[in-house]
């Protein structure tokens, strides 16, 4: 995949609910090709901005999570911010859209 930074259910609500800034969460599976298909784009956006954190969960590996979340396909991508999800998106994005729409859900959470 890519050098984002991983999160589990040992350490998903320390590193994501309880979290100082926003994180994005990439919901994906080793079986996901669009999962694959957006992993550098995430690794862009995480290494471009300084006002979230984007990590990555495999839900293969991770099914209480993803499934206290109601994740039904992949990828999932869901924006947390004071432990509350703020906003979501099912598949794959230009980056361009991915950005423009994860601005958008900051600025209207400030």
């Amino acid at each position: 995949m890519s050098g984002l930074r991983t999160v589990d259910e040992a350490t998903f609500d320390e590193q994501v609910l309880n979290a100082d800034q926003p994180v994005l969460v990439d919901f994906w599976a080793e079986w996901c090709p669009p999962c694959h298909q957006i992993a550098p784009v995430l690794a862009q956006i995480d290494a471009e901005r300084n006002d979230l954190t984007v990590v990555k969960l495999n839900s293969d590996e991770n099914p209480a999570i993803a499934a206290r979340y109601r994740v039904m396909a992949l990828p999932t991508l869901m924006l947390f911010h004071h432990g509350e999800i703020i906003w979501s998106v099912v598949g794959a994005r230009p980056k361009h859209k991915l950005v423009k729409d994860l601005d958008e859900a900051l600025h209207a959470a400030v």
